[in-house]
Order: structure tokens, then C-alpha cells, then sequence
């Protein structure tokens, strides 16, 4: 007795439960808000109209690995590709970290960017500073650097705190010449170096 009881319970169940589901679906669209397709869609035009006619992307992350083993991250506040065209981008407060195969970090930090990855060159643009792991900090205006590999220029004056003192320079240039060899940072034209010599502790 007790096992029919049991089947007929469960068959009872397969009934009665779909009928409730579609009670309960039924009653969510009697009752959900009916959307008018004339209402303004909650946008600025002038946004909407940026919108569709860039690409943008905010808050966006990127990393990857050069052709030399460095690790690259890039971060922004927002990358835009102009009237939605493949090429370069720009971006707005750029953050960029390069891990060295060789060892030591990069740190390179600027208000704006343009990218273009199809011809591997990339403008950093206003207030650029580069910070490295060895005690380098390195202020320009304008930073040149290279997508696929470590090649960073600054092809106008430079100034740098660095573990000797306060550098000025018409150039900088930061590289691996050999692979997985330590990266090289070069300051030329018109070197002018203030030598602080650390103090000793007593």
C-alpha cells in the first residue's frame, strides 16, 4: 500500500509541478513593466553619437609577450579607434609595466597613447615618465616604443634622477641589443649629469 501510495504521489508531482512553473512565468509577464519602443534611450546624443561612431573600449587590459620573452601589460583609462577603423588607437591614461626576460621591471606611465599595432609603434604622449627597477626615473614629453619588441626612445630632451645624480639629455634609448641579455638605457645628446653622491650614514 505504502508503495502505491509512493507512485502515485510521484506521478501526481510530474503533473502538478510544470502546471505551477507556468503559473509562475505567467504571471511574471502579466505583470512585468511594458516597454515603450518611442522612449528616449537613457543616453546623451552627443554619447550615443560617439559611440557609434568609434570604437571605444574603457577601462581596457592587454598583455602578451615580445618576440625576446619580455612580459608586457597595458592598462588605460580608455582606448578609442577613430571613426571605427582599423590602425591606431588612441588611448587616455596609459599605464604600462614590461617585466624584463633578463631580469628587472619597467614602468612607464603617460596622459595619452597612440597605438598602432600593424606598423609596431606606439607614441606615448604628455608627461611620460619611465621608472625602472634599477633607480632610473625618466621624464619626456614624448616616448617612442615598439610593439613587438623592447625599443623605447625618447627622441627629445630628457630629465632623469638616477642612483648618481640629476641627468639632462637630447636623447634616450632603452634596449635589449642581445636577447635575454639585461636591457640597456643610453642617454646621448648633449649629456649633462649632476653628480649627488649619496650620503654615508653614520
Amino acid at each position: 500500500m505504502a508503495g502505491d501510495r509512493y507512485s502515485r504521489m510521484v506521478a501526481w508531482l510530474k503533473v502538478a509541478l510544470p502546471l505551477a512553473a507556468l503559473g509562475l512565468l505567467s504571471t511574471l509577464f502579466l505583470l512585468s513593466r511594458v516597454i515603450d519602443p518611442t522612449q528616449a534611450i537613457p543616453f546623451a546624443d552627443t554619447e550615443v553619437q560617439d559611440r557609434l561612431l568609434n570604437q571605444r573600449v574603457s577601462g581596457p587590459y592587454y598583455s602578451g609577450t615580445t618576440a625576446d620573452g619580455d612580459q608586457i601589460a597595458f592598462v588605460a583609462d580608455s582606448v578609442v579607434t577613430p571613426n571605427g577603423f582599423a590602425g591606431a588607437s588612441d588611448a587616455d591614461n596609459v599605464f604600462v609595466k614590461i617585466d624584463l626576460i633578463g631580469g628587472g621591471t619597467v614602468n612607464v606611465t603617460s596622459q595619452a597613447a597612440s597605438i598602432d599595432v600593424a606598423n609596431d609603434i606606439s607614441d606615448l604622449i604628455g608627461n611620460v615618465v619611465l621608472k625602472s627597477s634599477t633607480g632610473y626615473i625618466v621624464t619626456s614629453e614624448l616616448i617612442t616604443a615598439r610593439v613587438s619588441t623592447l625599443d623605447i626612445r625618447s627622441p627629445g630632451p630628457v630629465f632623469a634622477d638616477t642612483p648618481v645624480g640629476e641627468l639632462v639629455a637630447g636623447a634616450m634609448h632603452l634596449s635589449t641589443p642581445v636577447p635575454s641579455a639585461p636591457a640597456q638605457l643610453v642617454f646621448t645628446n648633449g649629456v649633462k649629469l649632476i653628480y649627488l653622491p649619496k650620503q654615508v650614514k653614520e
